[in-house]
Formats: C-alpha cells, sequence, structure tokens
C-alpha cells in the first residue's frame, strides 16, 4: 500500500484486516477531519477525541461498514458526533442550524449506517429551517430535534405553552406547504428517530 493508492482500495484492504492501509487512510485524512470538528466546537481536545474516536470505530467496525466514499462518511460520521456533543452541552441550536446549513450538502451511500440517514435529513431540516423567523426555528428544533415537550420548552424559553404550540403549527404549516416532499417523508423520519448512540 502507498500513498498513491486510491480510498475505496485502501478501504477494501482494511476490510481485509490490512493495519498499513488503515495508517495510509489515517495520515491522508486526519488532519483535515480535525480541522472540520474544531471549525464547529472550537475546542481542540474534543475535537482531537472526537477524530480519534471516528477512526477507532472504523477500524473496530470494519467488517460491517460498506462505504462506498471514505472521505465524506468520515465527514457525516464527524458531524454526526459534533451534534451529539453540542446536543450533550446544550449548545444554542439556532447557532448550530446556521452553521450546519453553511456547509455542502454530500451524499453518502452506506447500507451499514442508518445514521448518515439522519445526517443528510438533520441538514436539509436546517437549512429549511434558516427560512423561518429565529424564534419559530429555535422553537421548531426544540421540539423535532430535541424531544423537548411543550411545557419545557416554555419553561426554557420563558414564554407561554401556547406560543409554542403556536409557532410549532405555524412551522409545521410552513414545511407542508413549501417543502411538500419533504414534510411527508423526510420530517416524518426526522421527527421520530432518535439518535443512534
Amino acid at each position: 500500500m502507498t500513498n498513491n493508492t486510491i480510498d475505496s482500495e485502501l478501504w477494501d484492504a482494511v476490510v481485509s484486516d490490512n493495519s498499513r492501509a488503515f495508517v495510509v487512510l489515517y495520515n491522508r485524512h486526519w488532519k483535515k477531519l480535525f480541522k472540520t470538528v474544531f471549525f464547529y466546537l472550537k475546542n481542540e481536545t474534543v475535537a482531537e477525541e472526537i477524530t480519534h474516536d471516528v477512526f477507532v470505530a472504523l477500524w473496530t467496525r470494519r467488517k460491517h461498514l460498506k462505504i462506498q466514499n471514505f472521505a465524506n462518511y468520515i465527514h457525516i460520521t464527524a458531524r454526526y458526533q459534533v451534534f451529539k456533543h453540542l446536543k450533550a452541552a446544550k449548545i444554542n441550536c439556532v447557532e448550530y442550524i446556521d452553521q450546519l446549513a453553511d456547509t455542502d450538502t454530500v451524499a453518502v451511500y452506506n447500507t451499514a449506517d442508518n445514521k448518515l440517514d439522519y445526517e443528510d435529513l438533520e441538514l436539509e431540516l436546517a437549512q429549511i429551517l434558516r427560512t423561518l423567523p429565529r424564534r419559530c426555528q429555535e422553537i421548531f428544533w426544540l421540539s423535532r430535534v430535541e424531544n423537548l415537550s411543550n411545557e419545557e420548552i416554555a419553561n426554557k424559553l420563558n414564554i407561554s405553552k401556547r406560543t409554542v404550540e403556536n409557532q410549532i403549527t405555524f412551522a409545521l404549516r410552513f414545511l407542508r406547504m413549501s417543502y411538500p416532499k419533504f414534510a411527508v417523508a423526510s420530517l416524518l423520519f426526522v421527527m421520530h428517530l432518535l439518535p443512534i448512540k
């Protein structure tokens, strides 16, 4: 295995337990992946941990992953881990929506990991939500992505429960009217799919 070998060939070798091929992939992609994670988190230690965890998971699960595009796969996997970290840290979800929607949409095909479907839908939802008023964005995100109840959202934002209900109704109506295909299929998926631990 050399530095000129393409990613797909290297990954095939990794699946066959070739650790040298894995080292080549690691050296080729680690720095760029770290920079992507650091861009969102602004924390070097956490960014290093997440980047490291992505590669550890790749090696551990190599027999079960069918990766068509290695660079895209690790990028989306890392972004998913960033989302989990931000959610756990209770980072302002509107700021995250803004950052997420500014990234490029990437098509990834991997039959082994449903979480990538979640990631693509999360990105699409973030892009759509940016067209709503900021408070409406925040309420909808807290309700449908973070799975908070209307009462919890009202308490968190110091607003009435009726306001929360009205904003969610407005957002759903907007999605149904403006993005019918997304509202019928993808949105339902995002609403009910819990992030994979």
